[in-house]
C-alpha cells in the first residue's frame, strides 16, 4: 500500500478518531453523572486528540497532494 493511496489516509485517521470521540464521550458521561473527578479531563483530552487528528488529516491531505509522484 502506498501512501499516496487514499484508503491509508483513513486508516491511519478512524483508530485515533475513535479514541478521541471514546475520551470525550467518557468526559461527557462523567459531568452528567456529577462525577467531576476526571471528567473535564478527560473532555479536554478528547477535544485535543481529535484536534490532532484534523490536524493530521489536513497535513497529510495536503502532503499527498504535492508530492504525487514520490
Amino acid at each position: 500500500m502506498s501512501t499516496s493511496d487514499p484508503q491509508f489516509l483513513y486508516m491511519i485517521l478512524v483508530l485515533p478518531s475513535l479514541f478521541g470521540l471514546t475520551l470525550l464521550g467518557e468526559g461527557l458521561n462523567k459531568i452528567v453523572h456529577e462525577e467531576w473527578g476526571g471528567g473535564v479531563l478527560s473532555v479536554i483530552f478528547g477535544l485535543m486528540f481529535l484536534g490532532a487528528v484534523v490536524f493530521a488529516y489536513l497535513f497529510f491531505s495536503t502532503y499527498l497532494v504535492t508530492h504525487r509522484g514520490i
